[in-house]
């Protein structure tokens, strides 16, 4: 009886572990799938700034190559040749 009884009580131990183990291990998953879900919702901020940031840089470069200065003519009158191009696609869409 007393084999049993020690059975019991050492297979209740090794379960209450478990069971703390399990609870351990939940609430860290839990924690991690917040921390998975912020640091998603930061980088999509991030990505978005970002994309924000090189159409402001865009628009800057097209607007300091149109201003035209003395050291980029060439890429001036590259970038006016394409604004161009842009506008005769825009134009032959509209007319189909």
């Amino acid at each position: 009886m007393s084999n049993i009884t020690q059975a019991a009580n050492l297979l209740e131990d090794k379960l209450d572990k478990l069971l703390e183990v399990y609870t351990f291990l939940r609430e860290e998953n839990e924690f991690l799938h917040q921390r998975i879900a912020t640091l998603e919702n930061q980088l999509t901020k991030k990505s978005q700034h970002l994309d924000d940031k090189e159409k402001s840089y865009q628009m800057l470069k097209i607007a300091k190559t149109i201003e035209g200065s003395n050291n980029n003519t060439r890429e001036t009158k590259l970038k006016i040749n394409a604004l161009i191009r842009d506008i005769d696609k825009c134009i032959v869409q509209l007319s189909e």
